[in-house]
């Protein structure tokens, strides 16, 4: 299969597991004698492939030790998805008992819905979503299950409901992290109403009461979700691999990534997956959109975050990376996102808050006072709280996962 894009400082080892996780592939075993086993252990955990492999690799000789720790982890993880996946129920009924409508976006039935299997796909959380009408009546129904808020967001003028997507919430005695999101990304940005995402639902399985996004959907949702992180886990795109053979509406999905600007994400995302699986899976895209070099320029910039096992949740990232993810990041925005993008950034941040306290009855005067906060704050050259880090991090989206 002929590459497009330039895999050669990616290492030697992730190269090789992007065989192994393809199905029908046949690893070249002769290149396991030059493997560092801790390398390839450590990036099958980075990259959440370590259940695949554990199912796909059968037969191939691992060191013992190597294999014995990926059998403990494939194990403890079982346990953790059947764990989730009981509290996704309990959660589902309690949300219908109270008439709450709610949609699981991630979580332990993407496992048994893209796998066949949920101990075949790891999940760190829950993650619901509801509309933002219903926010407070939900959060005192997770707060009355056991739940504590586990994270708080500095905001300005509301700006909350637009710039930010979810709240967090831990369960102490359940330790289960749970996600509710009133959007399905961070803002500003074009996103399905909720009630189209209802009409559209489907049940997590035959014999559940919880609701999961429908499959056209799911694969937008995945897709915008991986492109949000550079694609810097070969999990996500292992999930849109399952995804595309379901059988989509390639016709609905084109309406819906037209309508929602999501075209660039989209073919960014398929043209790394056709690298690496084939180029037949998504045929009928690219009978839409052929590939050009532009699409394939989106695609070789995720490659940057395979070279690196980049981690883009510990913070502050290095420049080049934080750098790298903000330019990959806007150029996966259309000309009217870009535009709605820097309108936005006239709205006040909190950091202008921190840098200039005003009584809240005031806080409109923040609109004619950013450029000059601003101004202050880079000439002073330092940063002031959460509030400071969302500004330097909201052309990346504010997001973690």
């Amino acid at each position: 299969m002929q590459k497009l894009l330039d895999w050669s400082r990616v290492p030697k080892e992730l190269q090789w597991m992007m065989t192994v996780i393809q199905k029908d592939a046949v690893p070249d075993t002769q290149e396991l004698k030059s493997f560092d086993w801790k390398d390839i252990q450590t990036l099958a955990i980075h990259h959440r492939l370590y259940p695949i492999l554990q199912q796909r690799w059968a037969g191939i000789l691992l060191p013992k030790a190597i294999a014995l720790s990926f059998s403990r982890e494939y194990e403890r993880n079982t346990f953790r998805m059947l764990r989730y996946r009981a509290e996704m129920e309990q959660l589902a009924a309690c949300f219908d008992a109270h008439s709450t409508k709610a949609l699981f976006l991630k979580g332990p039935h993407l496992g048994e819905y893209l796998y066949g299997d949920l101990s075949l796909r790891t999940s760190a959380d829950i993650d619901v979503l509801i509309p933002l009408q219903q926010l407070e009546t939900t959060e005192q129904l997770l707060l009355e299950q056991g739940y504590v808020k586990h994270e708080y967001i500095d905001s300005v003028l509301g700006d909350w409901k637009w710039r930010h997507h979810h709240f967090s919430y831990f369960h102490p005695e359940r330790h289960i992290k749970l996600e509710l999101h009133w959007r399905l990304h961070p803002g500003p940005g074009k996103e399905p109403r909720f009630s189209d995402l209802w009409e559209r639902k489907q049940a997590c399985d035959k014999n559940s009461r919880a609701w999961m996004l429908g499959k056209e959907d799911l694969f937008l949702f995945l897709i915008m979700h991986g492109a949000r992180h550079g694609w810097s886990r070969l999990r996500w795109l292992m999930d849109i691999h399952q995804l595309l053979q379901k059988d989509l509406d390639w016709r609905q999905l084109e309406q819906r990534m037209k309508y929602n600007h999501y075209r660039p994400a989209v073919a960014q995302a398929l043209i790394l997956h056709g690298d690496i699986f084939g180029f037949t899976y998504a045929e009928p895209y690219f009978k839409l959109y052929p590939v050009h070099s532009k699409t394939i320029a989106l695609a070789q910039q995720t490659v940057f975050y395979l070279e690196q096992m980049v981690h883009l949740h510990r913070l502050p990232l290095e420049k080049s990376i934080a750098l790298h993810h903000q330019r990959n990041i806007a150029s996966l925005r259309t000309f009217p996102m870009k535009i709605l993008f820097a309108s936005s950034q006239l709205f006040p941040y909190p950091a202008d808050v921190v840098t200039f306290p005003l009584p809240q009855q005031l806080h409109l005067l923040y609109f004619p006072l950013r450029p000059f906060l601003i101004i202050w704050r880079k000439r002073k050259r330092r940063t002031k709280g959460r509030g400071e880090m969302h500004e330097v991090m909201g052309s990346m989206e504010q997001e973690g996962s």
